[in-house]
């Protein structure tokens, strides 16, 4: 039967220090005499506390964990996480999930949590649309869907300019030339490169762009509410929407409803993202499917690359988007296809 848990003031207490010693001997903080640090660590081993992934790390310097970090838990993310967890098993490493819950406006995030985390608790770190990639260097990173594109480091996103393309081309084939856009947040690459999609499709249709058919959402349901109901308001509203991710395409759906028009029979909509929900709104959604799954297997192969020694820095996946047509898209009704 195994004995009681060797706990960190077991260690302190054998080795004549304070917890806090022993703490800042675990993270690698200054101030502890390297005489004191040596025997801390000869206590640690002792004790057997090396079973401690901490404790571990410091025999090591290798921890056997890689990071994924997320500025928050929310449909997007937990795709990328599901398909990190699947690339993870068999590598010999472990995935830790961590979000600081600040949301994506919360710039700088990722530099916190790599400090917090680099060195004893994990060995490499996907970062899931990190505001900033440049990082210290303390550990090895990738960024998965990244605010800014390719810049310094190994990259994953889809093809968000195609995949708008897909998205608008889809509602001119139905007819639609009033085709609104509420676009996700202005600093987002993702977001840039939909909304330029939007714009180069009815370019190449010969429809103008209305600028005030063009929205910003902000790419979260509570966001894009209001801006909907603005767009839907108008008394020469338009006949389609294409939003720039799914859960602002939900709000415009909900929006639509409120005002008492129908999906799709009075407003077309269409999404971007693909995530689970979008399967089981009422009507299901139209929308632009990204390879969320792929994307976080892809950024744990490349990270795994690295931490066994492979130069991918100047590596970038880019993947394919597709169109996936459900019940929220239809010709205009007669009389309102005129741009």
């Amino acid at each position: 039967m195994a004995g009681p848990r060797v706990t960190i003031t077991d260690v302190a207490r054998r080795a004549g220090v304070s917890v806090a010693t022993v703490s800042k001997v675990i993270n690698g903080r200054y101030g502890v005499a390297a005489t004191t640090t040596s025997r801390v660590q000869e206590v640690i081993d002792a004790l057997g506390y090396e079973s401690s992934l901490v404790a571990r790390s410091l025999r090591s310097h290798r921890t056997g964990v890689i990071g994924i970090l997320v500025a928050e838990f929310e449909p997007f993310s937990t795709e990328i996480l599901k398909g990190a967890a699947r690339a993870v098993k068999g590598s010999g490493y472990e995935l830790l999930a961590y979000s600081g819950g600040r949301g994506g406006d919360d710039v700088g995030w990722e530099r916190r949590y790599l400090s917090r985390l680099s060195g004893t608790l994990i060995d490499g770190a996907v970062l899931v649309t990190p505001t900033v990639v440049d990082p210290d260097g303390a550990v090895p990173v990738v960024a998965v869907d990244p605010h800014t594109g390719p810049a310094g480091m190994p990259t994953v996103d889809s093809d968000n300019s195609r995949g708008a393309v897909l998205a608008v081309e889809h509602l001119l084939a139905l007819g639609h030339r009033r085709i609104g856009h509420l676009a996700g947040r202005p600093d987002l690459e993702s977001s840039r490169l939909r909304e330029e999609g939007y714009r180069a499709a009815l370019a190449a249709a010969g429809v103008a762009v209305e600028e005030s058919l063009v929205l910003v959402g902000g790419y979260r349901e509570e966001s894009a509410a209001g801006p909907a109901r603005e767009l839907l308001a108008r008394p020469d509203r338009p006949t389609a929407v294409f939003a720039a991710n799914d859960m602002s395409a939900i709000a415009v759906v909900g929006a639509a409803r409120e005002l008492g028009l129908s999906v799709p029979h009075d407003l077309s909509v269409v999404g971007f993202d693909n995530v689970p929900e979008a399967a089981f709104t009422s009507p299901p959604l139209t929308t632009v499917s990204q390879p969320m799954q792929r994307m976080g297997a892809e950024g744990v192969e490349l990270l795994l690359h690295l931490l066994a020694g492979r130069d991918e820095r100047d590596v970038h996946v880019r993947l394919p988007t597709e169109l996936v047509e459900r019940a929220t898209t239809c010709p205009p009704a007669v009389g309102r296809m005129a741009s």
